[in-house]
């Protein structure tokens, strides 16, 4: 959401000096940093993992077919088992949680929530559900955030700045986008220009940034080929991108939203077995389809290079559409932003490339369009355009397709907003405020029970 201009002195009355907790908000980015790149680093092994076991299955034959289903039914419901078991806040994204309790709607979850995002996350996207790395990133991150703050005395106030420098520490970290990571906090978190929170995110991420390359590297997410900035005839295709990319972010809102009804449906079913169901389901396609599966990084690359045809993108698109939606609905630790990314730059692609077969005179760059694909998806289902913008042109190391993106944005904004479909984090976060408050009313009248 666009962020409202919040004036006057909002600082007076808070518990701490600017100065301190400026220093304290470069403190949670370092720590930020370290976490979130082991995190990351983890997460590589797991796929490396897979990716071994799918080679070894294979060779075993059929018994290897449903041992790798088993594997990946084990992994995800582990996963799903931590959180029930140790910490139900850590369930899905986490950003939807965080935004919860900078608005005062939830109280902050116990610290143990780290570890299951850590090691559940692991779980849960190494086995190949189709699950982002920078949801439990932001959720780990803003949790330290809030840890630093209590370990130094800090008021809710100070401590509810350092939980979203936190958070925006960890968008930085595990897309490598640190200006991205400051806009996240400004415009999707908080939603207004809040000076000691845009200096404690801005130092947080800045801080993230630096140890977290010094463990990492600092290559760029994704590379792409040299881009050629589009002339006056194509830019308006750009505006099209954007009002189509706007009305397929409805659709994925739609059926993210529908497949976690549809799941919720099984709740006579263990969360373990629902999870543990899922992840056999996505063990079979790895069998078959080894590299559509997991969080997507590999195929964003292939697609921003230029790797598909008008024929076989519908088709990769329509499956990484219902395997994402399933994957979230499992249970586990997982974020949305890194499988948006794949389908923006996928919808992108068979675009360029379909204006490249209809208008063969206008010289249409096909990965131009998968560039600028990537931020107007991602615009038009969470409804942050700076924070879209800004990550794409992190990630691509690149600034030519600037321009267009930010006409395809505004278009991709228009069409939800005409249709009046919601940001999914606004429709998730209400979901975890009523699913929180109805856990701790069922802990409330259990202990009166026992009572």
């Amino acid at each position: 959401m666009i962020p409202e201009l919040k004036g006057g002195n909002e600082s007076e009355g808070e518990d701490g000096s600017l100065a301190v907790l400026t220093v304290l908000a470069l403190v949670v980015g370092a720590i930020s940093g370290v976490v979130v790149a082991l995190f990351i680093v983890l997460l590589e092994r797991a796929d490396r993992l897979r990716d071994a076991l799918i080679v070894w299955a294979h060779a075993q034959g059929a018994a290897g077919f449903w041992l790798l289903a088993l594997a990946c039914a084990a992994a995800a419901g582990a996963a799903a088992s931590l959180v029930r078991r140790v910490s139900p806040q850590s369930v899905g994204s986490g950003i939807p949680h965080v935004e919860a309790v900078l608005n005062g709607q939830l109280p902050q979850a116990p610290f143990r929530i780290i570890p299951v995002k850590f090691i559940g996350g692991a779980l849960a996207i190494g086995s190949g559900l189709a699950l982002g790395r920078e949801g439990p990133s932001v959720h780990m991150a803003a949790t330290l955030g809030h840890l630093v703050g209590k370990a130094f005395r800090c008021g809710w106030p100070d401590c509810r700045v350092l939980l979203a420098a936190g958070a925006g520490a960890g968008l930085a970290t595990a897309f490598d986008a640190p200006i991205a990571g400051g806009a996240f906090v400004l415009e999707e978190l908080v939603r207004r220009f809040e000076l000691r929170v845009a200096i404690a995110a801005l130092g947080a991420s800045a801080t993230a940034i630096s140890v977290s390359r010094a463990i990492l590297g600092d290559a760029p997410d994704f590379h792409v080929g040299t881009l050629v900035a589009p002339g006056f005839t194509i830019r308006p295709l750009f505006f099209v991108l954007g009002a189509l990319a706007g009305l397929m972010a409805v659709v994925y809102n739609r059926v993210l939203l529908q497949a976690m009804a549809t799941i919720d449906r099984f709740d006579r079913w263990p969360v373990e077995a629902r999870a543990a169901l899922i992840g056999a389901g996505v063990g079979l396609l790895a069998w078959f389809l080894p590299d559509l599966i997991g969080g997507g990084d590999p195929i964003t690359q292939r697609t921003l290079v230029g790797a598909g045809t008008l024929a076989a993108l519908p088709l990769v698109f329509l499956l990484r559409l219902a395997l994402g939606a399933v994957s979230y609905s499992a249970g586990t630790p997982g974020g949305l932003f890194a499988p948006m990314l794949v389908l923006g730059a996928q919808f992108g692609l068979f675009f360029g490339l379909a204006c490249q077969l209809a208008f063969p005179g206008l010289h249409v760059q096909p990965e131009g369009f998968a560039v600028v694909g990537m931020a107007a998806l991602f615009t038009g289902v969470v409804r942050a355009p700076l924070t879209g913008i800004v990550l794409v042109t992190e990630m691509t190391a690149d600034v030519t397709m600037l321009l267009p993106m930010l006409g395809a944005c505004a278009m991709a904004m228009l069409m939800p907003t005409l249709l009046k479909d919601p940001p999914i984090y606004d429709t998730l976060r209400e979901r975890s405020v009523n699913r929180e408050r109805a856990r701790l009313d069922r802990a409330a009248r259990a202990t009166r029970e026992r009572e």
